[in-house]
């Protein structure tokens, strides 16, 4: 079969196309046939030689794909060969079959087509385990960088659903009002002094809660910005791994910072966690309280320019690559 594999890390001309043997099912596993398969900020890093996947699991990218069962593994129940699906992946997705245990595989939300379908797992699931462990509730005020994004337009809606004021950051007037549009009651531009704007927003009361996948660049800015017990979840370095933190002002509000990331864990959780997602947010996306994020698409063969894409700074939404 075809994947893309990383040769040596480096920049995007890094990912080649290679002829692999298709993987096999084993206990508890079920194979698909691809159709569509989601470019994430995670497929950058380890690229780049920065992210190595979990012992055990394909070195080759991809966290997340749709299309059909291909084979089903030894005392599979619930799944036909022929079915759609999505899955969440440890690895291997840059790939025209992958292989996944049955815990992360699930049905696409009704009525929405595979291709859609092929950039929902990982965002949804990444941002509800998050939000579920920052216990976000109504009335709060939350926060999330790159809102334009796949994880960043994500959280925007379910935070809502939730009943948070949202508040976010992009990088142009396009991306600020798509923000908007799908609910962001304030959209600041990160190339302005967005802390500052915050602060006038909030009148120096604080963030409950603020998502952040930039790391090291806005740990201090956070934590002056968290309110009175306070949540910071780091979910991402794009900012780099370290930065000052201020022990004191943490310690006055009674405020926790979290670091987590969604890949390394154990199947039962990320299980659990695919469970949740398709009982509490596929009915959202059903009814149209949560839109999925518009889509740009290459061909699997294109991954090269997909990356160039997602690094430019200039997409909105989920780059997919195409099986």
């Amino acid at each position: 079969m075809l994947a893309i594999d990383v040769l040596e890390p480096g920049g995007p001309e890094a990912l080649r196309p290679v002829e692999v043997e298709a993987p096999s099912p084993g206990p508890g596993e079920v194979a698909i046939r691809t159709r569509a398969i989601g470019v994430n900020g995670a497929d950058l890093v380890q690229r780049q030689g920065s992210y190595r996947p979990p012992p055990g699991a394909s070195p080759i990218p991809g966290l997340e794909c749709s299309g059909t069962i291909s084979a089903v593994g030894p005392d599979v129940t619930g799944w036909k060969v022929g079915e759609p699906c999505v899955a969440l992946l440890a690895g291997g997705g840059y790939a025209e079959v992958v292989v996944a245990p049955t815990g992360q595989v699930v049905r696409p939300p009704d009525g929405v087509d595979l291709i859609t379908a092929g950039g929902l797992i990982e965002v949804a699931a990444t941002v509800v385990a998050n939000l579920d462990l920052a216990r976000l509730g109504p009335g709060e005020r939350f926060c999330v960088h790159g809102g334009a994004g796949g994880i960043g337009s994500f959280a925007i809606q379910y935070a809502k659903q939730l009943g948070a004021e949202v508040i976010c950051t992009a990088g142009s007037t396009e991306k600020l009002d798509y923000c908007r549009s799908i609910g962001a009651d304030h959209a600041l531009s990160y190339r302005d002094d967005w802390a500052a704007a915050i602060e006038a927003i909030t009148d120096r009361t604080g963030l409950d809660v603020i998502l952040d996948s930039v790391g090291g660049d806005y740990l201090e800015q956070h934590v002056r910005l968290l309110a009175t017990s306070g949540r910071l979840i780091v979910i991402g370095l794009q900012g780099g791994r370290a930065g000052t933190l201020d022990l004191g002002r943490l310690l006055a509000k009674r405020a926790t910072i979290h670091a987590t990331l969604l890949r390394p864990r154990p199947i039962a959780e990320k299980a659990a966690i695919c469970a949740r997602v398709a009982e509490a947010i596929w009915p959202m996306i059903n009814d149209g309280r949560i839109k999925p994020a518009p889509q740009t698409t290459f061909p699997l063969t294109e991954a090269a320019a997909a990356h160039r894409h997602l690094e430019s700074g200039d997409n909105l939404g989920k780059v997919l690559l195409l099986a």
